[in-house]
């Protein structure tokens, strides 16, 4: 990947080693297992550091080509797909669900009860959407471990590391089936809402999500190495997954990096791509130039969508920190979210450096990318270790890149 001077680009060189220094040591004490970091100035790439692993017990290093599961770094790609969709006057974001998926059509919230006897009522609103872009449909994961709705859906078999054979056609009517956390837009809830988006994809576009990423997305922006699954072909460059401290891979990581060597049952749109750095950055590049591909011309998304994509979406540009269901994590203060991405409305989790209209999202491997279109700096962070709450990477890198701003 080419770079060009920290200085031309407004930064100091000498501050932006410290971002190499401060994560070569948590590889070299064991906290991570490496790590590759980009940062970037408008379209170029100022900085780019690499250490450590991807095989820890075998000491294998990373190569500027490894292959990282990228989880829910995967709900941006497919939240532009969407839009893509909507932009061509075939999807309304005001549409109900239930237009597009007729299981959706008749939601019901859960009111109280048991996990085994849960009482329920018909929803009042109907689930839109711009719902599930924006997390507010009532949807939720059941690794959340903090309501019986939560319960309900690890129940139904949706937990990390669960066997699913459905395909997303089946899985979507099985998450249907389930009780809604809350009323469609009455509140923030992180959930299983992009795979949903992602059979809408489907359904619209007469595609598999897999195929419309290849043929609408990943072919016009050269991302060569971004897929569900990894082929036989890219097996050794796959980065291993771990999790906690990094001394033995535990079974659950184990499981999960098993997961990523297979073509997968169903295409997640939510969690399921794997990709390298050079590729996400690609893609990141595209929302840098607010959806055009580049000096050859051609757009996936006009600069009106992506504008749109990034906005506050969640009422009276409230945080989610002050409106949604946190569970405790300090990330949500000062965050809104848009259709697809979270995005600054001031200043963010342990005060850090966090403009107002900063957007991206991260993944439950502890990878990360922001970009924050005020000062045109953009970042990426890429490792293997769940959860992606282990350290405060996401934290730590923002202090210092823009520390290291020198203009």
């Amino acid at each position: 990947m080419q770079t060009v001077d920290p200085r031309a680009a407004g930064f100091d060189p000498g501050k932006l080693a410290r971002i190499d220094a401060h994560f070569r040591a948590y590889v070299d004490d064991g906290r991570l297992p490496g790590f590759d970091v980009v940062v970037m100035r408008g379209e170029s790439v100022a900085w780019r550091a690499r250490h450590g692993w991807a095989h820890v017990e075998r000491r294998e290093p990373l190569r500027e080509d490894s292959i990282y599961r990228i989880y829910s770094m995967t709900k941006p790609i497919t939240s532009v797909a969407l839009m893509m969709l909507v932009e061509e006057g075939r999807v309304r974001l005001t549409e109900t669900v239930g237009t597009y998926l007729p299981s959706f059509a008749a939601p019901r919230v859960y009111l109280d009860g048991g996990v085994l006897t849960p009482r329920t009522a018909e929803a009042r609103e109907p689930m839109r959407v711009w719902h599930l872009l924006s997390h507010t449909a009532g949807l939720t994961y059941g690794f959340h471990y903090a309501t019986p709705v939560d319960e309900i859906y690890r129940r139904a078999g949706f937990d990390f590391g669960a066997k699913i054979t459905d395909d997303l056609a089946g899985l979507c009517d099985r998450y249907a089936a389930l009780p809604l956390l809350h009323e469609p837009g009455a509140s923030w809830n992180y959930s299983v809402a992009t795979d949903v988006v992602g059979r809408i994809v489907e359904v619209v576009s007469g595609r598999s999500l897999d195929e419309f990423f290849r043929e609408r997305i990943f072919g016009p922006l050269g991302m060569r190495d971004t897929s569900f699954g990894v082929d036989d072909a890219r097996q050794d460059r796959l980065a291993s997954l771990y999790t906690g401290y990094l001394r033995t891979p535990a079974t659950f990581a184990e499981a999960m990096d098993r997961g990523a060597r297979r073509r997968p049952p169903y295409w997640s749109g939510g969690g399921g791509l794997t990709s390298t750095v050079e590729d996400y950055v690609s893609f990141m590049r595209m929302l840098v130039r607010r959806g055009a591909l580049g000096p050859q011309g051609g757009r996936l998304l006009s600069r009106a969508t992506v504008d749109l994509m990034t906005a506050n979406h969640l009422p009276g540009g409230v945080d989610i920190g002050s409106w949604g269901h946190t569970y405790g994590w300090p990330d949500y203060e000062g965050m809104g979210f848009g259709l697809g991405f979270s995005v600054q409305t001031g200043l963010g989790a342990g005060h850090t450096y966090t403009p107002a209209g900063m957007y991206g999202w991260g993944g439950m491997a502890s990878t990360a990318f922001w970009i924050d279109p005020a000062h045109e700096v953009s970042a990426a962070f890429f490792t293997q270790l769940i959860p992606s709450t282990t350290w405060p990477i996401r934290e730590e890198l923002r202090a210092l890149v823009y520390g290291a701003l020198a203009d």
